[in-house]
């Protein structure tokens, strides 16, 4: 394996990991009004799961985005400024949805948590959906030009391909996010998110099952059937889990199938970062999209050297965090009141 091909296959796990942990981070917040509905406590329940590990979760798309602006400048440049209003829309839902979780109990008013809400909702549902059209269009391939620019009209962005990328991403991290919610709570809540989780069960089969099998034929390997396979049994696994009530079971299932679908997508890359369709010429590839040897080499002892670091951290984070919350476990609602006046 050479310094290229090392790289892609490191931000490929950098962002598999963003999609595993960040997943249920955003399939908690989707599912928020759902299983929040009517009770303040218990959208604080669902919230406080992923209260001490979220902003951490995020640490992966800083760290992948820094990756392939230092490793493959050329793909971090034609990506960005082709998706530059799509990106900053989803740049701006995050922020959205950072401040509304920072802020939501600062203040003890009603309303201002139900505004809260609704940003916590709007920052997780938009990048649910679209990190998923924005990697089918990496796959399906952009008009990218010889100056490796991204031209075109709209209509090259949603094909029938992207759209069901982002459908398929939505409806697999709420699934995540449910089983989460199963395994993190107990009682009521628990009880809910183990429901939502069966119902949405069998639809994203569906969903997920037709992009994956869509990704196969059209632009998949020999070995990615494997792959394919294996995020089809990670979903059997979630649902027998699910029924027989192994809720860490029932969480590895959903994890295995995002690990798979990201995988089936980064190997139906490989070797491009960027296909082109107006000619195969104009294809960034891993080669012509590169930094320099020295800078890959650089890179690498420094990855070498920090990434065992984050991971033991964030480890301990979960561990310390492990166990479940219930609505008996929250105490009354505190922050400053607003002004009458």
């Amino acid at each position: 394996m050479n310094l290229q091909e090392f790289w892609f296959v490191l931000i490929g796990v950098l962002f598999t990991g963003y999609f595993v942990l960040e997943g249920f981070d955003f399939g908690v917040g989707m599912l928020m009004p759902i299983l929040g509905k009517g009770s303040d406590t218990r959208r604080r329940v669902v919230l406080n799961t992923i209260g001490p590990v979220w902003d951490g979760n995020e640490v992966w798309l800083i760290t992948a985005g820094g990756a392939m602006f230092a490793a493959f400048p050329e793909w971090y440049a034609s990506m960005f400024s082709g998706f530059y209003l799509a990106l900053l829309v989803l740049l701006v839902a995050l922020i959205l949805r950072i401040c509304a979780i920072e802020y939501r109990a600062k203040i003890n008013d009603p309303k201002w948590r139900s505004w809260c809400d609704i940003g916590i909702g709007i920052g997780s549902w938009v990048p649910a959906l679209a990190w998923g059209w924005v990697f089918a269009n990496l796959v399906r391939g952009l008009p990218l030009n010889s100056e490796r620019q991204i031209v075109g009209s709209v209509g090259d962005f949603f094909s029938a391909y992207a759209l069901l990328g982002g459908l398929a991403t939505g409806i697999l991290f709420a699934l995540h996010g449910a089983v989460f919610l199963v395994l993190k709570t107990g009682g009521e809540v628990r009880a809910d998110a183990q429901r939502v989780a069966r119902l949405l069960l069998v639809p994203t089969a569906v969903v997920v099952g037709a992009f994956g099998l869509w990704t196969q034929l059209a632009y998949g390997a020999g070995w990615t059937w494997a792959v394919l396979v294996t995020a089809v049994l990670g979903l059997v696994l979630a649902g027998a889990a699910n029924v027989a009530g192994r809720d860490g079971w029932a969480f590895v299932g959903t994890t295995v199938t995002v690990i798979s679908a990201t995988v089936l997508i980064v190997g139906s890359m490989f070797p491009n970062v960027l296909p082109s369709t107006i000619s195969p010429m104009f294809d960034l590839t891993i080669d012509n999209a590169s930094s320099s040897p020295y800078t890959l080499k650089v890179m690498s002892w420094a990855a070498l050297l920090a990434t065992p670091v984050v991971l033991v951290y964030q480890g301990w984070t979960y561990w310390v965090f492990r166990k479940r919350l219930t609505v008996e476990q929250i105490p009354p609602a505190t922050g400053l009141l607003l002004s009458k006046d």
